[in-house]
């Protein structure tokens, strides 16, 4: 076991630890998330994360054992054109044609950080824009687009995605949340990746008594 590794699988360089490779201090991402892509992984940064610009600040926060297939992107504050004025056109980012007092950043609608838990997947080509945030063990299905907060455990897909379904029941939810496994040390997971690759609710409480 090695979250340092930039590679978790010998001889596949299309899937890397999104932590060992990421220089922005604006995105922080949890061990063990990892990154798919048919091209090169290693332009997550520059192909992935996009309209961040560091005038905002804004962040992407990434938890811990998130599985992000091929071309999902995370849509930042620069990409969404202030609504609430009389034209699209952003005329802040333009001083050098037009002489006014405006600020850059009133170009465009600031809903904040894009705020992702912990086991969430997200699959091929999916939009999470900015302001949106998504609850551990959630699933994030194909070219969705998530305009709005997704719960723990939640399956959305659509466009604007919509509730699908809930993974399990609330009970189950209840002992994930508690459980968190994601923040146990190696050695502990290590042994009881067989109960959570399963769906024996049992051995899942069993987890808890010890």
């Amino acid at each position: 076991m090695n979250s340092k590794s930039i590679y978790p699988r010998p001889n596949d360089q299309h899937t890397c630890h999104l932590k060992e490779i990421i220089k922005n201090n604006n995105i922080i991402i949890g061990d063990y998330t990892y990154y798919h892509d048919f091209n090169n992984p290693l332009n997550f940064e520059q192909n992935n994360v996009i309209y961040h610009y560091p005038v905002n600040q804004d962040k992407l926060i990434i938890g811990k054992f998130c599985s992000i297939a091929s071309g999902a992107k995370f849509l930042f504050n620069g990409g969404n054109h202030k609504s609430d004025s009389f034209v699209n056109y952003p005329f802040a980012i333009f001083k050098d044609l037009w002489s006014h007092d405006l600020e850059v950043n009133e170009s465009w609608d600031n809903k904040g950080d894009i705020v992702i838990g912990n086991d969430v997947w997200i699959g091929f080509e999916a939009v999470i824009m900015a302001g949106v945030t998504i609850g551990n063990g959630a699933r994030i299905a194909t070219r969705a687009v998530v305009t709005k907060d997704v719960g723990p455990y939640e399956v959305v897909g659509g466009v604007p995605a919509r509730l699908i379904k809930t993974r399990f029941d609330g009970q189950t939810i209840q002992l994930l949340e508690k459980l968190r496994w994601w923040d146990k040390s190696e050695a502990e997971i290590q042994k009881i990746i067989p109960v959570l690759m399963n769906t024996d609710q049992q051995a899942l409480r069993s987890l808890l008594n010890h």
